[in-house]
């Protein structure tokens, strides 16, 4: 069996796809000060203030230890045994007592985001990580190096990337992608439903947004989880659209002006997106098996786990571009290499 369409149940989580890959998502490179030893710190604090402040030579100096885990990405992939090499953060806290006083950790990166994240305390205690090296080798800055969290149990988003600030706090607030996306907090990849909370519109709000001839004002909002089966668009001008987990089964899609959309995560089964304009969007984890794709401008989009074809359906293909499209995991790339060659890049 092909290892990229390998679902064992004892080990991948619901609509998990596995690969051998380590997909690079989100950020790809933190604030110049985290690249550079002399510039770099952690800082440990409670409410009090800060409690210490670490520099690179002192991490080096932790006593290594080496965490095993698979690892689950909320945009779908799963990796078997991933192997890091760092420290658990409860080796690191049980040295303050500050700890004992708290109920939760939160996270705050080296990033041009200002990235941060939250773990209630007894879950940072049992499973998170400050994690220096992976598979015996330091991170590379797109994995999050020189120094991230690895949080066992959790989509991946619960494991914060170029960690600069560890803070003790009485009380537990949501992280980056919790507030910005609507992401589940407590992300346990087994239930299969806690990638996001509820969706964010109501029926009222829905029926408005379907209707709209303009969607400007919506570029820089995200409407999650929202039913948009058979949707028939008043405009072709879609633009950046944010439509993270939403139903878009049978969507009639064709011609449309998706560029820099996301529909991370969407399920796109059936919808009729012939000649669209997808350059750039961002399709990790999105279904499109049995969607209508012929002739659709793919280049330059995000694919990480974006399925084409499964054992019910294949999607329309044919003279779509994908030229430049990036994170096509093993099955899904040889089918689509297969047929929209020579209009797709080689990695």
């Amino acid at each position: 069996m092909d290892p990229e369409l390998d679902r064992p149940a004892a080990w991948l989580p619901p609509d998990q796809v596995a690969t051998t890959k380590w997909p690079v998502v989100g950020e790809r490179a933190p604030l110049p000060q985290a690249l550079d030893p002399a510039t770099w710190s952690l800082t440990l604090a409670d409410a009090t203030g800060e409690l210490a402040r670490f520099t690179w030579a002192d991490v080096l100096a932790w006593p290594t230890q080496t965490l095993a885990m698979d690892v689950h990405c909320v945009t779908r992939w799963s990796r078997r045994a991933m192997t890091f090499q760092g420290v658990p953060l409860a080796w690191l806290l049980a040295r303050y007592p500050g700890a004992a006083e708290a109920t939760s950790v939160h996270l705050t990166a080296w990033s041009a985001r200002d990235h941060d994240s939250s773990l209630p305390l007894a879950v940072a205690l049992a499973d998170a990580w400050l994690i220096h090296s992976a598979d015996g080798a330091p991170l590379a800055p797109e994995h999050g190096g020189p120094l991230r969290v690895v949080t066992r149990g959790r989509y991946f988003y619960k494991s914060l990337k170029w960690v600069r600030r560890i803070e003790l706090r009485a009380e537990h607030a949501l992280g980056y992608w919790e507030r910005e996306d609507g992401y589940h907090d407590n992300a346990d990849p087994w239930p299969g439903d806690e990638r996001y909370i509820t969706g964010n519109l109501t029926p009222a709000q829905l029926d408005r947004f379907k209707g709209l001839t303009d969607f400007s004002p919506w570029w820089t909002k995200t409407v999650r989880r929202a039913d948009l089966r058979g949707w028939i668009p008043a405009t072709p001008h879609l633009g950046s659209l944010r439509l993270k987990g939403c139903d878009l089964r049978g969507a009639r899609l064709a011609g449309m002006d998706l560029r820099g959309a996301n529909l991370s995560l969407s399920d796109l089964r059936g919808a009729d997106l012939r000649g669209a304009d997808l350059r750039g969007a961002d399709l990790e984890g999105a279904f499109f098996a049995g969607a209508d794709l012929r002739q659709a401008d793919l280049r330059d989009c995000l694919l990480t786990a974006t399925t084409f074809v499964d054992a019910a359906a294949a999607a329309a293909v044919d003279g779509a571009d994908l030229r430049g499209a990036q994170g096509l995991l093993g099955a899904q790339r040889a089918w689509l290499q297969e047929k929209v060659s020579p209009l797709f890049d080689s990695e």
